[in-house]
């Protein structure tokens, strides 16, 4: 529930601050066209968060629809998959922060001389990046958490994750809180890199199932006679690390791997030009 509580909360937010940008430039240059050019962006981003759903829905089927092997591939694919698009997410997003609001203001511009269809593809390609990459990520962070049953924790957490992200957007827009965006996104990204971490761990699993990576039985820990998968400090240390009751040596080294070269280049300052 945490982690797709975090998942919902920073990939709405982002979407949620998207569509205020939006809204708000074309509240502000006052069209006479204002409510058909809003009802142009609503409607791009009703489509985007549909095309969202729909990606989400055709992961479900699929998965429940293959063999055991082509299940196992399926869901280290998308693993693998889910992980590499979170991780330039995160980047982008630390990259682009503080030039997203001139760089959308500056699409919209463009958009408003040419028409309410082209400002709603704008809105919808600016929110279907951010729920394309929560779909695939939350439908990898279900199956690492809870590998064949998927209990009702993960969708209320990323429900509610969702909603408050949406309440963030609306009192943003509002001005009625103000809140520091950009230690927020830092944070929430180091969460997220975490998280993928988990992902990935589980991907290189699905993968040693198949053999294709070996030592699938060379476990640097086994809990499970202890501490099972589905006891409640495991399933914590499942939501938030990404905590394996049966970990091996190879999912080990590709979680530690990548955490510490994520990490390291996320939290590195960024670099300044110098002008010659």
């Amino acid at each position: 529930m945490l982690s797709n509580f975090l998942i919902g909360l920073r990939e709405g937010l982002e979407a949620a601050l998207i569509v205020g940008i939006l809204v708000a430039y074309i509240v502000k240059t006052n069209q006479p066209s204002k409510r058909e050019l809003l009802t142009a962006v609503w409607s791009g981003v009703a489509i985007a968060i549909s095309a969202s759903l729909a990606l989400g829905g055709f992961l479900s089927f699929t998965s429940a629809e293959l063999t055991p092997r082509g299940e196992e591939f399926f869901a280290g694919s998308t693993s693998f998959l889910a992980v590499g698009l979170v991780t330039w997410m995160v980047f982008w997003m630390k990259r682009t922060a503080r030039s997203l609001r001139e760089d959308l203001h500056g699409k919209v511009a463009t958009a408003l001389s040419s028409g309410p269809i082209t400002l709603a593809a704008a809105a919808f390609f600016a929110v279907l990046r951010e729920g394309l990459e929560t779909s695939l990520f939350v439908y990898a962070n279900f199956r690492s958490i809870n590998g064949e049953g998927v209990g009702a924790g993960p969708a209320i957490g990323l429900t509610v994750g969702l909603a408050v992200a949406v309440f963030l957007g609306w009192a943003i827009y509002r001005r009625a809180i103000t809140l520091n965006l950009a230690t927020f996104f830092k944070i929430t990204g180091v969460a997220l890199i975490v998280i993928a971490a988990g992902v990935l761990s589980y991907g290189v699993h699905e993968f040693q199932e198949l053999g294709w990576i070996p030592g699938a039985d060379l476990f640097i820990w086994d809990t499970t006679s202890w501490m099972s998968k589905e006891s409640i400090p495991g399933s914590i240390l499942a939501g938030t690390i990404g905590f394996d009751t049966t970990t091996s040596w190879w999912q080990f080294g590709f979680w530690g791997l990548y955490l510490l070269i994520t990490l390291k280049a996320y939290l590195a300052p960024a670099r300044k030009s110098v002008a010659l």
